[in-house]
């Protein structure tokens, strides 16, 4: 996959309007979505939730991002 398509499907990780959408926190996630959900489209909350799903397997850094969006 190139770079520039992760960038663009990391962008939009947080899409949904109630989620911050950070460079710290696509670039905490970035290696975890590369990983676990690259066949996820994201909006509508799809990246994050898959995030969630493999919440185990997530990086301290990314496991700390998904935690702070679920509140």
């Amino acid at each position: 996959m190139r770079l520039g398509v992760v960038i663009v499907l990391v962008a939009g990780l947080f899409s949904t309007s109630a989620l911050a959408q950070t460079a710290a926190e696509r670039a905490a996630c970035m290696g975890d979505f590369r990983k676990l959900c690259t066949g996820v489209k994201p909006g509508g909350g799809r990246v994050l939730g898959c995030l969630s799903q493999h919440k185990d397997e997530l990086s301290p850094d990314c496991r700390k991002v998904v935690d702070a969006h679920a509140k």
